[in-house]
């Protein structure tokens, strides 16, 4: 049975998996652009009711005295944070459902504090000494799920889903120039993301997709023979499925499980290609399912 899609450019001299064939190594790749969402998105596992409203006194860097007025809880979690010399913290912004990191700016008491109680990422500006939501302008807020401080508390992450593209030139995320193209003299293509593994092959199957199959062109990559024959897919998808299910059954060694579950997955997203689908609409399906009882949302969707 194939091996598992490696996550590096590296495999096993015996890993001969079905994605491999496919050529799904890359450091980043062209993926459209997410479809707009609603700002108010359902369902987060560590969901919690937003605090009370903030009272933002903007102007400096440094938080005045008074200047906050906040739920006690948060007074003394904004003053636990590392601020620098200016009072302010490295701020990310990063997409929950897709794991792309969106953009980076900075935050004070007063940007933190506000985040938290409007659920929109908030800013410092140094430019202009003042805060700034971002979509104000635009109205591609990003609203936020959860907020993360590192082991030190020195920076902080808005964990969120964008209403749409986050960087000022259109593109989805402000990370799309790669410093290895950049030393080999490549134009930066801000369709480019840092992408994960499972972008990385979610973008090769929709290459393949698109390549043309001519006479005398030479065998089809193994990837668009599927893509080309439903049939041919569906009987894959579900030998993969036995073969993971015969690896509990049969108390194969973990990494055999972990093998089978890849060519399940590499040839679940072939079909979702063909459906045009993307990973990051089921992931958001996920998502919304954490704040609920599987058997409930089971029972819903049955009605629906």
């Amino acid at each position: 049975m194939a091996a598992a899609p490696a996550a590096a450019p590296t495999q096993s001299p015996a890993s001969s998996s079905s994605a491999s064939r496919a050529g799904i190594f890359s450091r980043g790749t062209s993926r459209p652009s997410v479809r707009s969402v609603a700002a108010s998105a359902p369902g987060w596992r560590r969901r919690r009711e937003p605090y009370p409203a903030v009272s933002v006194a903007a102007g400096s860097a440094q938080s005045a005295p008074g200047a906050v007025a906040v739920d006690t809880k948060v007074d003394t979690l904004l003053d636990s944070v590392k601020w620098d010399s200016k009072g302010l913290a490295v701020a990310i912004a990063q997409n929950v459902d897709t794991g792309a990191i969106l953009m980076q700016g900075f935050a004070n008491k007063e940007a933190l504090a506000k985040t938290i109680s409007t659920r929109k990422a908030t800013f410092f500006s140094r430019s202009r000494s003042s805060l700034w939501t971002k979509g104000e302008t635009s109205m591609n807020f990003i609203n936020v799920h959860d907020i993360f401080l590192d082991c030190d508390r020195h920076s902080i992450i808005y964990l969120g889903l964008p209403d749409g593209p986050t960087c000022h030139t259109g593109a989805e995320t402000c990370y799309y120039t790669s410093v290895y193209d950049a030393l080999q003299s490549s134009k930066p293509n801000e369709g480019m993301q840092v992408v994960t593994t499972l972008y990385s092959l979610e973008d090769t199957i929709s290459r393949r997709k698109e390549e043309k199959v001519t006479e005398g062109g030479g065998k089809p990559s193994w990837t668009k023979k599927l893509l080309l024959d439903n049939q041919l897919l569906c009987s894959k998808i579900r030998e993969e499925a036995g073969e993971l299910i015969q690896t509990l059954l049969e108390n194969e060694d973990q990494s055999r499980a972990a093998s089978e579950m890849a060519d399940l997955l590499y040839h679940a997203m072939m079909l979702l290609r063909v459906k045009d689908i993307k990973m990051e609409e089921v992931l958001e399906v996920l998502r919304k399912r954490f704040s609920q009882s599987g058997i409930e949302e089971k029972a819903r969707r049955n009605k629906s």
